[in-house]
């Protein structure tokens, strides 16, 4: 069945390129997906497997692909929402909706899956189990679509799930894996401090928010240099602070906003402790009052020591020209919803090279100008496609 499947998925490259560029041209923002998840569930119309549409919190689709013999059941996850962003490549297939792109790769990766699952549903009776594909929907605005899915119970019957991701961090024909915990955890918060407004020439008669504002600043800084294992990952961004006014004027009010990355649980502990710990310290220091709203977003992803090192070994023993190069990757700061199926699914989350061919600088996911190396997509169908048949033993 491998040599088949291979065979079929070489035959419809273009088609999965056409797929891609369709995706490209009609972005949709998360939660917002209407057209294009009609585009994907009229595709399996007709196709001997079943569809759920509407599964989660949105326009997820699961179609399950039962096997003819009885056996354990995976799943395979594409993301197919895009970003709210004005597109800037000179594609001649650039988005046609304007100040929305595919600046993140899920065109691509909704393209490689649904050839790669028209392709399994022909060779299904050769498969001992089931697979469950899994088109989701908002995978870039918390709180997501992966933890409703897992949510609806669809999935409790899944084994082992498998999902990959484009990267331009090496060309295409690489591929990437990393062992353990893979992608950062992530964390929202946004605090109001609220003071005493006056003239700027009385400060006494008044109770500046945004030195306090700023003192926030600089402390919770020290949560990562002096309360965190020096060999532990964690970073805190302040991205906002509303505190315009007009220059002579003591602000009575000031609204930050910031993002917290972790690679573990237990630093994600550690760091809400002592944000709340410093905001409390914030208020008894300069007599002001603050609202903190502290909001966990996604899980660290942690990749399955015993599923990844069987990916590992399929891909290296695939022997195939478009995988050139199976190479360990270090942990990374992103942060993506498929943590939530690996908390309760063992599998394996891996990455495909997509730098643009003669690019040395590109640039990265959620640029404007991000581009893939659509060579990149056949390298994703077959790498997933090996990882399937070395999970049932198909050769």
């Amino acid at each position: 069945m491998r040599k088949q499947l291979i065979e079929m998925l070489e035959g419809r490259k273009d088609e999965i390129i056409q797929i891609r560029r369709y995706l490209h041209e009609n972005p949709e923002l998360s939660f917002k997906e209407e057209k294009t998840a009609q585009y994907i569930a009229d595709y399996y119309n007709g196709k001997d497997v079943e569809v759920q549409r509407n599964v989660g919190n949105g326009y997820g689709i699961i179609v399950t692909i039962n096997g003819g013999k009885p056996g354990k059941t995976i799943a395979l996850r594409a993301d197919f929402d895009a970003l709210p962003i004005l597109e800037e490549t000179e594609l001649p297939f650039k988005s046609k909706n304007e100040g929305v792109m595919h600046a993140c790769g899920h065109d691509g990766h909704t393209a490689y899956l649904m050839i790669l699952a028209d392709c399994l549903i022909q060779l299904k009776d050769q498969i001992p189990g089931s697979i469950k594909i899994i088109h989701q929907h908002a995978e870039e605005v918390p709180p997501g679509g992966a933890k409703s899915i897992v949510d609806s119970g669809v999935l409790d019957d899944v084994d082992n799930i498998f999902g990959i991701h484009l990267l331009p961090i090496a060309p295409a024909g690489h591929v990437g894996y990393h062992s353990g915990f893979s992608f950062a955890g992530r964390s929202y918060f946004k605090l109001g401090i609220q003071g005493v407004g006056g003239h700027g020439s009385s400060p006494h008669r008044a109770n500046d928010a945004i030195v306090a504002g700023s003192y926030f600043v600089t402390a919770v800084q020290t949560i990562i240099s002096r309360r965190l294992n020096p060999f532990d990952a964690g970073v805190i961004t302040i991205g906002s602070f509303d505190g315009k006014g007009t220059f002579n004027v003591i602000k009575d009010r000031v609204e930050l906003e910031g993002d917290i990355r972790y690679m573990t649980v237990e630093t994600k502990g550690i760091i809400e402790k002592e944000v709340r710990r410093i905001v409390s310290g914030i208020e008894a220091e300069f007599g002001v009052q603050c609202e903190l709203t502290y909001t966990s977003d996604y899980p660290p992803l942690y990749n399955d020591p015993e599923v990844t090192a069987a990916v590992k070994a399929s891909l290296e023993s695939a022997n195939d020209p478009d995988i050139k190069e199976v190479e360990e990757y270090p942990m990374m700061s992103p942060s993506d919803d498929f943590a939530y199926y690996l908390e309760k699914i063992p599998g394996c989350y891996f990455y495909i090279g997509c730098t643009p061919k003669g690019v040395e600088k590109p640039f990265f996911n959620h640029h404007p100008k991000f581009d893939i190396d659509e060579d990149s997509l056949i390298v994703a169908a077959k790498s997933v496609g090996y990882v399937v048949c070395g999970y049932y033993g198909l050769e």
